[in-house]
């Protein structure tokens, strides 16, 4: 039987990836107790890295959130894979970390990162809410314009 969360993943069209293996000195994820740490995820998609470049400069606002909201997808994949299968098993999002790679001037951090907040409460309700801090960096991981980090507790 499909589970509730991946009942509302289907009614809102989205196909979660296959969490790519690492690419440098990391896990995915790291369990703590019924917390579940998940390492910054990129804008990779099955066609390769999406929304390279940096917001404010070349890449709009609805670029930025865009980004945020496909790194979040693949937040929520490597969720999945911790819960061993089972997103009903999520109880919250307790917290995110945006990072944007952003102009020196641009200051919509909060608005870029709303792509990923946003989803997040769509997919699990009330449980998708969370603390944030919202960033900009001077440059991302192969010039990703964001970059996501979670914590999340697990039953």
């Amino acid at each position: 039987m499909t589970g509730r969360i991946e009942a509302r993943l289907k009614e809102l069209g989205i196909s979660l990836p296959t969490p790519p293996a690492p690419v440098a000195s990391y896990v995915p994820t790291a369990r703590s107790g019924n917390l579940v740490y998940v390492s910054g995820q990129v804008t990779a998609s099955p066609e390769g890295l999406r929304y390279v470049g940096v917001v404010g400069a070349g890449l709009s606002v609805e670029d930025g959130k865009a980004a945020a909201r496909l790194c979040a997808i693949n937040v929520v994949a490597q969720v999945k894979t911790a819960c061993g299968g089972d997103l009903d098993r999520v109880k919250r999002c307790v917290k995110l970390s945006v990072f944007v790679n952003a102009a020196p001037d641009f200051t919509q951090h909060p608005e870029v990162a709303n792509g990923a907040s946003d989803l997040l409460a769509e997919i699990f309700g009330e449980a998708g809410k969370h603390a944030r801090a919202a960033v900009g960096a001077g440059s991302l991981p192969r010039g990703v314009a964001c970059e996501v980090e979670a914590i999340f507790e697990i039953a």
